[in-house]
């Protein structure tokens, strides 16, 4: 199970909660947050809860120790027996990278330390990350005669270009925090010491927004990235003609016709 707030740092995943806000913690700093099984499961279950909480708004992905992940952990050996590496990859990573895609609300990867391998799949799936300014982000899979996995390979051919994304993962090359903002693969880089304080303001700021808007420009932009013009346009005019009239709407026309902050009930 994923251990509440408050409790002893026992399980491999923490949850906690302040205010409309989930963070959910890697707790396996003395492997570098390396995944074993017991981790991937209980990533999922986090995951699942803060997708199932009305309550919660925005979600941080983070990590405790000075490094956010080294990735699988090598040290677990090869899958069990009667278990192959891609039924592992379906079965065990998947569930967690598909809920930071489907849920309708935002995560925030905090990046602290280092992020390599089948880690690095998840801060890049995130919809938004925070970085400290020195920390980096690493696919090494050619030094170990791999391939990226955890949709690696999609992520970075998307976000740096293909000869980029080759390059940086043939190379196995550090991508440095200033690399990774100027490329976009992060939006801010803050000091090292401030990182967790300024992924908490920045959730907190999100939470203000209107859920159903934000859960609905999730859905389509993620829809677009995969979709054409004319796909990402349809669904568009129906998302738009779910939340008119909403009280939501009502409530933010009110509030800027009035010049106040509106207050989202996320109905």
């Amino acid at each position: 199970m994923v251990a509440p707030a408050g409790t002893p740092p026992e399980a491999t995943v923490l949850y906690a909660v302040s205010g409309p806000v989930a963070t959910v913690s890697l707790n396996r700093p003395d492997a570098l947050n390396g995944f074993n099984k017991t981790m991937r499961t209980e990533l999922a279950e986090a995951l699942q809860t803060a997708a199932n909480d009305d309550a919660i708004r925005v979600v941080l992905l983070a990590a405790r120790g000075r490094f956010f992940s080294a990735g699988a952990d090598i040290k677990a050996g090869m899958p069990p027996e009667g278990q192959t590496v891609e039924q592992q990859l379906q079965d065990e990573y998947r569930p967690s990278l598909e809920l930071i895609n489907s849920m309708g609300k935002p995560v925030i990867a905090v990046i602290n330390g280092g992020v390599a391998g089948i880690a690095l799949g998840y801060v890049l799936s995130c919809d938004l990350a925070v970085m400290a300014d020195d920390a980096y982000l690493l696919s090494p899979f050619t030094t170990i005669s791999l391939v990226g996995d955890g949709g690696v390979n999609w992520q970075l051919s998307r976000r740096l270009g293909y000869k980029k994304a080759f390059e940086y993962s043939i190379e196995g090359k550090k991508i440095e925090a200033a690399m990774a903002l100027e490329t976009g693969l992060v939006n801010k880089v803050v000091p090292a010491h401030e990182l967790l304080s300024a992924a908490q303001e920045w959730a907190q700021q999100l939470a203000l927004r209107a859920p159903r808007s934000v859960a609905a420009t999730k859905r389509v932009m993620r829809f677009a990235m995969q979709n054409t013009w004319n796909d990402a346009y349809d669904l568009e005019a129906r998302q738009q003609l779910d939340l008119l009239g909403s009280r939501d709407n009502l409530e933010g026309v009110s509030a800027f016709l009035e010049k106040r902050t509106p207050e989202f009930s996320g109905e």
